[in-house]
Parts: structure tokens; C-alpha cells; sequence
């Protein structure tokens, strides 16, 4: 059987190489130079690689990506779980870190748990029986099977990124400083405003609950009484945005919250805020004293885009991403010298729009 698939006579078409056998015959070096080349290049001499090099350039091969990998102590890949694939906001924090990753030769293989404590557990599972050098995991919140997470960190490298339960306060953590983050838009509101309530959510959320602690912090430094709203929910399935707009849609209705400023706990609920502000005829952030005004938390990408535009915080998401990688990548190479949970907390920057 011919190892070639060199079928069409276009004139300068590179024959295509179909294994590694038909590959090595054709450059002129043996299967396992071919190999070592793929895996480290570096094991082999100058004029070795140079020769293969130059070789790959007159044919056309693809080097199968686990294969090249099976012996390797290293499998050059780094898996990541994340709890939503519908939320913008983790759709920035993946390109943060497949970009930091890249950058430091890793392949990111991602999983995404939809919120659901068994496809999380059968993520955990896949990666270990992939043999990746490490994982990063962004945890669902109180959902979370943290005796999976606990067997990740137990079998390879690994770091929580953007929540982390306080159970796990002995794993190393990348994420945003919700003290810092949260107190920084409660003065503004404060300022510029009645001080804030706080729409809240269902607390099954650890950044949504180290947010609303914050926020009940900083009101009483402040001299001033906490209000929290919204920690029940009104509908198993309303998340986020339904959320946000089924609590104010009800508050609204008995006139209450009207002329208030509100702090959502983050971007999207406060979208859904928005929404139900317009359905009463609110206009937030219009009047130049007092009047309703509506601010989020995290930066979502179309704060800038929704009417009217979003004051929220930004979190920096590219600094968390890079970050994660980097802790990663020294456990990973052993380059860790920390005896102590390598804990990184980044702080947020107020963003003032329209809404506040």
C-alpha cells in the first residue's frame, strides 16, 4: 500500500505525506530521528533539524498532535473549565488565556460545564485521562463538586480562577479584589447619589456573595444602612438578566426603588434592571440629583452598547488570564517555590457611563 496520497498531477503540488514511515523515506532519515524531531528538535544536531526542515518544506505532512505527544513526559496542553459559554465575560477571560498560553508553547484544550455539577465532574475526568500538564478551573459556584476539584489538584498542577470557595482557600487563586472592586463604585454611588441598594442574587454564587458582603461592608464604614434585595429567586430558571429585571420589575410595580440608586451585583443582572426600568417608563441616570440610578459590576463587553450605557466596574480580565497561566506554568515546570497558596487579586476600574 502506498503511504503517499500524491494523486493529483497539478503541476507544483508537494506530494502529501500520510504517515511518518512514507515521511522518513522521503526526507531521508530514520522513524525515530523523524520522531525525536517532532517531539524536541533540540535532542537532535544542528544539521540534523536543518536537514528535516528542509525536507518538510518539499512535501506536505501534518505531525498528528497526540501522537507526537504519547511519550512525552509533557503533553504541551493545559485544560481549562469554565461554567458558561453564553457569557461574555468568559468568553474574554478564555481568549486571555489561550492567548498567555500560546504564547508560552501550551495548547488549551477548554470544557464548559453549562452549569451542571456532572458535566463539570466528567470534564475533570476527560483531562485526566488526557494527561494534561495542568488545569485552570473557573468553579460553578455552590453547584460545584468540589471533591472533583480537589482530585485535580491532587493528580496535576492547578489553579482556581475568577471564584473560589472557601473551602478551597489552601488552592491557588487568580481573580478580581471584590472588597477593593465593590467598596470603589459603592463611594461613587454615594457621591453622586442616595446611597445604593443592592440587587443581589439566589446566593449560590462566590463572587456574587463576596460582593453583596462587601457591599454591606462598605455601606456601614460609611455610616450608612445596607439594603440588599433579590437574594431569593423567582423563578428556578431566571439567571442573570431575567433575574435583575423579575426583582425590579416587582419592586417597580409597588413604586418602590424608583428614585434609588441600585448597585447589581453584576453586569448582566443590571442589564436586566435596565430593561425593566424602561418597561416602567425609568429613565436612569437622567436627573442631575438623585433619581433612580443603576450600576453594575465586571465590564461585560456591551455596557457601552445597552440604553442607557452601563457604569459599571471593569474587572481586569486580561491581567487575571495572564496571571493564571503564568502560576500555572511554573507549577507545572516546577518553578514554584511558594510553601504558602499563591493567592492574586486584581483590582477593578470604575467605568462611569449614562446608567449612574
Amino acid at each position: 500500500m502506498d503511504d503517499t496520497d500524491d494523486t493529483d498531477d497539478t503541476p507544483g503540488r508537494k506530494p502529501r505525506m500520510a504517515t511518518m514511515e512514507a515521511l522518513s523515506v522521503a526526507i531521508g532519515v530514520s522513524r525515530p530521528t523523524l520522531s525525536r524531531y517532532f517531539q524536541d528538535p533540540s535532542r537532535l544536531k544542528p544539521s540534523t533539524c536543518e536537514r528535516i526542515r528542509q525536507g518538510l518544506e518539499r512535501v506536505e505532512y501534518v505531525p498528528n498532535f497526540f501522537a507526537t505527544r504519547m511519550n512525552r513526559k509533557s503533553t504541551g496542553m493545559i485544560g481549562v473549565i469554565i461554567p458558561y459559554l453564553n457569557d461574555l465575560f468568559f468568553t474574554r477571560l478564555l481568549e486571555s488565556i489561550e492567548i498567555a498560553a500560546m504564547r508560552r508553547g501550551y495548547t488549551v484544550i477548554v470544557q464548559c460545564s453549562h452549569s451542571d455539577p456532572a458535566i463539570e465532574a466528567r470534564a475533570a475526568e476527560t483531562f485526566l485521562s488526557m494527561n494534561v500538564d495542568g488545569a485552570l478551573v473557573a468553579p460553578l459556584g455552590n453547584n460545584s463538586d468540589y471533591e472533583v476539584h480537589e482530585r485535580l489538584n491532587a493528580r496535576m498542577p492547578f489553579v482556581l480562577v475568577d471564584s473560589r470557595p472557601r473551602s478551597m482557600s489552601d488552592v491557588d487563586f487568580v481573580g478580581t479584589d471584590h472588597r477593593q472592586s465593590t467598596s470603589l463604585i459603592t463611594d461613587y454611588l454615594c457621591r453622586v447619589g442616595q446611597p445604593p441598594a443592592f440587587l443581589a442574587m439566589p446566593r449560590v454564587n462566590f463572587n456574587a456573595m463576596a460582593r453583596e458582603q462587601a457591599y454591606i461592608g462598605r455601606m456601614k464604614e460609611l455610616g450608612h444602612e445596607p439594603t440588599v434585595i433579590g437574594t431569593e429567586p423567582i423563578r428556578d430558571d431566571w439567571l442573570f438578566e431575567a433575574h435583575g429585571q423579575g426583582v425590579l420589575e416587582g419592586q417597580f410595580s409597588r413604586g418602590a426603588f424608583t428614585d434609588r440608586s441600585i448597585l447589581c451585583v453584576n453586569d448582566r443582572v443590571a442589564i436586566g434592571a435596565l430593561r425593566a426600568a424602561a418597561r416602567h417608563g425609568l429613565r436612569p441616570g437622567q436627573g442631575a440629583e438623585g433619581g433612580l440610578r443603576i450600576a453594575g459590576h465586571d465590564g461585560y463587553p456591551l455596557c457601552p452598547f445597552v440604553t442607557p450605557a452601563l457604569t459599571t466596574i471593569a474587572q481586569d480580565v486580561t491581567g487575571i488570564g495572564r496571571a493564571a497561566i503564568d502560576v500555572l506554568v511554573k507549577k507545572i515546570r516546577g518553578e514554584n517555590t511558594e510553601t504558602s497558596p499563591h493567592i492574586q487579586l486584581f483590582a477593578g476600574a470604575l467605568k462611569v457611563r449614562e446608567s449612574a
